[in-house]
């Protein structure tokens, strides 16, 4: 089993990482890197979401849909507008893959691409933060595990997938809690519960260290 955390409270001033530029692929955590995507291209147009895309926006980051993660991944260019996306916003070692599950990243990117939703200097202008952060404050009951484990005052974001040769589980949960930003990724679990057991685990533990 491998874990790894990147985690800082809101100035930047308190960081703790360990692992934090170990690869692995995102799973579901992507879906805030691809919302980020279409919200950078909305922008660009000068316009905001449509209501369509804003419907699609709330599926995929509040319950995780796959369909309207497919959907907005188009609408923000494939593989070459998201890793455009990741350059942007400072994800120097994130890397789109053909199945946007199978994008790789590290801890470190997703702290990065954290301070970029939830700070106050970004690629993404504040509404568009508002928008991401707050869709992250209403992930559904049965999804909302993972670093909300470290208190109250979450927003989040979380990934799981079984790998196809091993059958070992990717988990991964990446957000806000008790004003600090933590990335927690981990792959090699058993099972998805183990792993959320070990995601929640650490994050508890970095927290503490923070505040």
């Amino acid at each position: 089993m491998d874990l790894s955390v990147a985690a800082c409270d809101m100035t930047g001033r308190r960081e703790v990482a360990y692992g934090e530029d170990r690869t692995y692929v995102t799973a579901s955590v992507v879906k805030v890197a691809v919302l980020a995507a279409v919200l950078l291209r909305a922008r660009d147009a000068g316009r905001w979401l449509t209501a369509e895309e804003e419907r699609l926006s709330a599926a995929m980051i509040e319950r995780s849909d796959n369909d309207a993660a497919t959907a907005l991944r188009a609408t923000a260019g494939g593989v070459a507008g998201l890793d455009e996306a990741h350059a942007r916003l400072g994800m120097t070692h994130t890397s789109a893959a053909p199945a946007w599950g199978l994008t790789r990243t590290t801890a470190r990117d997703q702290l990065t691409l954290l301070k970029a939703v939830f700070g106050a200097r970004s690629a993404l202008d504040g509404r568009a933060r508002r928008y991401l952060a707050g869709l992250m404050g209403r992930v559904v009951p049965g999804q909302d595990w993972g670093v909300s484990a470290a208190g109250d005052g979450w927003a989040l974001k979380n990934g799981w997938l079984p790998r196809d040769g091993s059958g070992l589980w990717v988990v991964h949960s990446v957000g806000r809690v008790r004003g600090c930003l933590v990335a927690v990724l981990s792959d090699g679990h058993a099972s998805r519960e183990e792993g959320i057991a070990r995601v929640e685990e650490a994050a508890v533990s970095v927290v503490r260290r923070i505040v």
